[in-house]
C-alpha cells in the first residue's frame, strides 16, 4: 500500500559536511523540513559545544528584539507582518545584526532614561505648582480672617511653659512644611502625625483633582498636598522622618506672598519648557520603534533560523582533521534525491568545491514515524496521535477516519438544523482560513476549533445527511414526497380518541418513503419514540459489527506486511471467524427479520410471528432451543437455523484455544528446532515464527534487535490478548450502542426545546404576540446553539472518539511508535524560541 496508509519508509543516513558548507548546507535542510538530526554528543555538557558561542550571541540578539517588541507593544505602534520568512543570513552577516540591535537597544534605553528623568523632573514641579496654589489659602496675609486663624492655630500649638516664656520675649513664630503624598496614605498618615507628636502638630490637607503619571512605570496615581505647622526644632525634626516614612515628598515654601508668586511663575515657565522637550522626545521615539517595527517580524524570524543552525550543528560530529562535519539523520527514502539537491544548493552558496557526502547505513533501531499530512488530514491524523503515534510502517487508521469519525458522529447528532449551523461555522473558518491563521492568539479553545475546522465542516455535512434520513430539521420533519400512509377516520374519531393508531395493513400504501423516514412518524406520538428505538438500536448495532469487522481486516495487512505467518494464521482468521460467526450473525438475522416479517404479510411470516433478536442470539449462546410457537408461526426463521447456530457457536469456541494456544506452542517448537540445529534463524518469515516482528518490513530499514522473550511471558502475553478480544467483543458491540442513546437523547431534548419553548410565542397573537416571538425565538436559539450544537456536539464528539480508540483501533492498532521530527524552520518559528533552546 502506499504513504497514505502506512507511514513513510525511513532510512538512517550519515551526512559528510566540509566545514566551510556546513552552515549554508544545514540551512537549506531546515528549509526543506525532511531531515532529523541524531544528537552524536550526547555525553558532551552542552556549554562544552563547537558553537556554544554563536548559540549565546543569538540568545542576546534575540533579548534585544525582545525588548524592542516590549516597547513597541507598550506604544501600540502595529508591527509589520509580511507572511514571508527571509533566508537565514550568512554567518557574518551576523556581526551586522549585531551592531544594529547594540544601536538600537542602546538608543532607546538612553532616550527612555531621558524622558523618565524629564517625566521625574515635570512631576516634581507640578506637585510644586500644586503646593503653591493649595497652600495659598493659609498665607494670604491680605484676607481680614488670616490673622485669627494664625493666632488660633498658635495658640493650640503653645504650651502653658510656652506661653509664660513667650509674653517676655515677643510673638512665637510656628514652623510648617509642605509636601506631597498619596492619597490612600493620608489617613494612616494623619493618625501617625497626632500619635506620634502628641496632637501638637495642625495639619491640612486638599486633594489634586487630576491624576499625575508615576515616571518609573506609567501608572496614573491619585495624590494630596498637605501642609504640616508645628513649633520647635524638635517637632520639626520627628515630623519630617515621619514623612519620609510614608514616601511623602517635601517641597520648599516661601513665607513672603511675594516670593510665592516669583517662584509659581518660575515653576510655569519651566513646565511648560519641559513640556517642549518631552514633545520631542517623545516624538524621537516613536520614530525609533516605528523605524524598528517594520523589520522586528523578520529579524524574529532571521535570529532564530541563525540559532536553530548552530544548534543542529552543535549535534553533530567534528572529524581529526577539524575539517569535516559528520552528521547522522532520519530521512524519508522517497525524499533523499531532493535532500541530496538541497544539499548541493548550500554547497554552490558556500562556495566549497567538495561536495557533501550522504550514506545510507544499516540498523537495527526502530525508525520514527512520519505520515504525510495537508491542512485537511491535519486534523484526523491529530485524533490518531493522540492516542498514541503508529508503530513503523504500521496500518494507519486516519484515511479511513476521515469517513468514519464524521459518520458515526452524525448517526448520534442526525439533525438537517444542527447540523447545518455546524457545517457553516466549519465552512465559514475554512472560507476565511487564511486571516485567521494569520491572527494568532492564546485562546487555546479557538485554537482547537480553528484547527479541527475541516473536521467541524465534515461532521455538519454527515448530520446533515443523517438528519434527511431521520427526516429531522430543529425536531420537525420535511414533508417533501407526501406521506405514504392513509388515515381510514373521520376528523372527529381523530381529534377525540387521544389511543388511535394507524394500521399498517389497512393504512399504509405498501410503497416505502422514497428516502429517509415517511413525515407521518411526526405525529405518531408515543409509536415515534417506539419505532425509533427499534430502528436506532438496531442500526447502532449494524454499524458497530461492521466498523470492528473493518478493524480485525486491516490487521491482517499488518501481519502480511510484516511477514507474521504466525499471527495471520493463528490470531487473524480465530479473531474473524470469532466475529463473523457470532455478532455479524447476529446482524444478518436482523436483515432477515425486516425482509421476511411484515404486518401485510400472512402466518407465519407475519408481524406477530417476528421473534426477537435479542432471545434469539441468548438461546443460540446457551444452546436453549426456542420455547413454543405463537399458534400458526414458525420456531425458526429459516430452515435449519438451529443446526447453523450450534454450529457457529462451536466453531466460534474453537477458535478460542487456537488464539490462546496455537501461537506460543509453535514458537516454543521453533526454537527448539533452532536450539537442536545450533543455527539462528535466518529471513524475516522465520524471525517473525520466533515471536519477533520485522517493524523495518521488506523494504529495508532495520527492525528491533532485541533478545528473545521468555515463553513464560509469551503466554501470559498470549492469554491477555485472547481474554481481551474475546471479552471486548462482546462489551464492544454492546458500547455501539452509545450511538442509539446519543442519537434518542439528542432527539428529544430538541423537541423539548421547540414544545416548551419555541412553541409558546408561536401561539401568540397580534403585535404584541410578535415582540414575546422575537424574545423567545432569540432564547431558543441561544439555547439550540448553547446546549444542542456545542454541548451535545462536544459529546457525540468524545463518544465518536471512544469508538475509534477503543473498539476500532484496538483490532490492529498498538501505537507504540514516535514521531519524526525534522529540522524544519516553519516549525521552529511557529512554536518560537521554545524549539531551538540548548538542552
Amino acid at each position: 500500500m502506499g504513504s497514505l496508509f502506512r507511514s513513510e519508509e525511513m532510512a538512517l543516513c550519515q551526512l559528510f559536511l566540509q566545514s566551510e558548507a556546513a552552515y549554508a548546507c544545514v540551512s537549506e535542510l531546515g528549509e526543506l523540513g525532511l531531515v532529523q538530526f541524531r544528537d552524536l554528543n550526547p555525553d558532551v555538557n552542552a556549554f562544552q559545544r563547537k558553537f556554544v558561542n554563536e548559540v549565546r550571541r543569538c540568545d542576546e540578539m534575540e533579548r534585544k528584539l525582545r525588548y524592542l517588541e516590549k516597547e513597541i507593544k507598550k506604544d501600540g505602534i502595529p508591527m509589520l507582518d509580511t507572511g514571508e520568512s527571509p533566508e537565514a543570513p550568512q554567518p557574518r552577516e551576523m556581526i551586522d545584526l549585531e551592531a544594529t540591535f547594540e544601536k538600537l537597544e542602546n538608543e532607546l534605553r538612553e532616550v527612555n532614561q531621558n524622558a523618565e528623568a524629564l517625566k521625574r523632573n515635570f512631576l516634581e514641579l507640578t506637585e510644586l505648582k500644586h503646593i503653591l496654589r493649595k497652600t495659598q489659602v493659609f498665607f494670604d496675609e491680605q484676607e481680614g480672617g488670616a490673622n485669627q486663624t494664625t493666632e488660633s492655630m498658635t495658640r493650640a500649638l503653645i504650651t502653658d511653659e510656652a506661653r509664660t516664656a513667650g509674653a517676655s520675649m515677643g510673638p512665637v513664630q510656628l514652623g510648617f512644611v509642605a509636601g506631597v503624598i498619596l492619597r490612600e496614605r493620608l489617613p494612616p498618615f494623619e493618625r501617625m502625625l497626632w500619635r506620634a507628636c502628641r496632637g501638637n502638630v495642625f495639619l491640612r490637607q486638599a486633594m489634586i483633582e487630576t491624576p499625575l503619571e508615576d515616571p518609573t512605570n506609567g501608572d496614573q496615581v491619585h495624590k494630596s498636598v498637605f501642609i504640616i505647622f508645628f513649633q520647635g526644632d524638635q517637632l520639626k525634626t520627628r515630623v519630617k522622618k515621619i514623612c519620609e516614612g510614608f514616601r511623602a515628598t517635601l517641597y520648599p515654601c516661601p513665607e513672603a506672598p511675594a516670593d510665592r508668586r516669583e517662584m509659581a511663575m518660575g515653576v510655569m515657565t519651566r513646565i511648560e519648557d519641559l513640556n517642549t522637550v518631552l514633545g520631542q522626545t517623545q516624538d524621537h521615539r516613536h520614530r525609533v520603534l516605528v523605524a524598528a517595527a517594520k523589520n522586528l517580524k523578520n529579524w524574529f524570524v532571521k535570529v532564530r533560523k541563525i540559532k536553530a543552525i548552530y544548534h543542529t550543528l552543535n549535534l553533530f560530529n567534528l572529524d581529526v582533521t577539524q575539517k569535516c562535519l559528520i552528521a547522522e539523520c532520519w530521512v524519508p527514502l522517497l525524499d533523499i534525491e531532493t535532500i541530496q539537491l538541497a544539499l548541493r544548493r548550500g554547497t554552490e552558496r558556500s562556495g566549497s568545491s567538495v561536495p557533501p557526502i550522504l550514506n545510507r547505513m544499516q540498523t537495527f533501531e526502530n525508525p520514527p514515524t512520519y505520515n504525510r499530512t495537508n491542512k485537511f488530514t491535519k486534523a484526523f491524523q491529530a485524533l490518531i496521535d493522540a492516542y498514541g503515534v503508529a508503530s513503523y510502517r504500521e496500518m494507519n487508521p486516519a484515511p479511513y477516519t476521515i469517513i468514519t469519525f464524521p459518520f458515526l458522529f452524525a448517526v448520534m447528532f442526525g439533525d438537517l438544523g444542527h447540523g447545518a449551523i455546524m457545517a457553516l461555522f466549519g465552512l465559514w473558518m475554512i472560507r476565511k482560513e487564511k486571516g485567521l491563521a494569520a491572527q494568532k492568539t492564546d485562546n487555546e479553545i479557538w485554537n482547537i476549533f480553528f484547527g479541527g475546522r475541516y473536521i467541524i465542516f465534515l461532521m455538519g455535512v454527515f448530520s446533515m445527511y443523517t438528519g434527511l434520513i431521520y427526516n429531522d430539521i430543529f425536531s420537525k420533519s420535511l414533508n417533501i414526497f407526501g406521506s405514504h400512509w392513509q388515515m381510514s377516520y373521520n376528523k372527529s374519531t381523530v381529534m377525540e380518541n387521544k389511543y388511535l393508531q394507524l394500521s399498517p395493513k389497512d393504512d399504509y400504501e405498501g410503497t416505502p418513503y422514497p428516502f429517509g423516514m415517511d413525515p407521518i412518524w411526526q405525529v405518531a406520538g408515543s409509536n415515534k419514540i417506539i419505532f425509533h428505538n427499534a430502528y436506532k438500536m438496531k442500526i447502532s448495532i449494524i454499524f458497530g459489527v461492521i466498523h470492528m469487522v473493518f478493524g480485525v481486516v486491516m490487521s491482517w495487512h499488518n501481519h502480511t506486511y510484516f511477514r507474521n505467518r504466525i499471527s495471520m494464521i493463528y490470531e487473524f482468521i480465530p479473531q474473524l471467524v470469532f466475529l463473523l460467526l457470532l455478532f455479524f450473525y447476529m446482524v444478518l438475522l436482523m436483515f432477515i427479520k425486516w425482509i421476511k416479517f411484515a404486518a401485510t404479510n400472512p402466518k407465519p411470516y407475519s408481524e406477530a410471528c417476528a421473534p426477537s433478536i435479542l432471545i434469539t442470539f441468548i438461546d443460540m449462546v446457551l444452546f436453549n432451543k426456542p420455547k413454543d410457537p405463537v399458534r400458526d408461526c414458525h420456531v425458526y426463521m429459516f430452515w435449519g437455523q438451529h443446526f447453523v447456530q450450534v454450529l457457529f457457536v462451536l466453531l466460534a469456541l474453537g477458535c478460542i484455544p487456537i488464539m490462546l494456544l496455537a501461537k506460543p506452542m509453535l514458537i516454543m517448537q521453533a526454537r527448539k528446532l533452532a536450539n537442536e540445529e545450533v543455527q539462528p534463524i535466518a529471513g524475516a518469515s522465520s524471525d517473525a515464527e520466533t515471536g519477533g516482528v520485522s517493524n523495518g518490513g521488506p523494504h529495508g530499514g532495520g527492525g528491533p534487535h532485541e533478545e528473545e522473550e521468555e515463553m513464560s511471558e509469551i503466554f501470559i502475553h498470549q492469554s491477555i490478548h485472547t481474554i481481551e478480544y474475546v471479552l471486548g467483543s462482546v462489551s464492544h458491540t454492546a458500547s455501539y450502542l452509545r450511538l442509539w442513546a446519543l442519537s434518542l437523547a439528542h432527539a428529544q431534548l430538541a423537541e423539548v426545546l421547540w414544545t416548551m419553548v419555541l412553541s409558546i410565542g408561536l401561539k401568540q397573537e397580534g403585535w404584541f404576540g410578535g415582540v414575546i416571538l422575537t424574545c423567545v425565538f432569540a432564547f431558543w436559539a441561544i439555547l439550540t446553539v448553547g446546549i444542542l450544537v456545542l454541548m451535545e456536539g462536544l459529546s457525540a464528539f468524545l463518544h465518536t472518539l471512544r469508538l475509534h480508540w477503543v473498539e476500532f483501533q484496538s483490532k490492529f492498532y498498538k501505537g507504540q511508535g514516535y514521531a519524526f521530527q525534522p529540522f524544519s524552520f516553519d516549525a521552529i518559528i511557529e512554536n518560537g524560541s521554545a524549539a531551538t533552546e540548548v538542552e
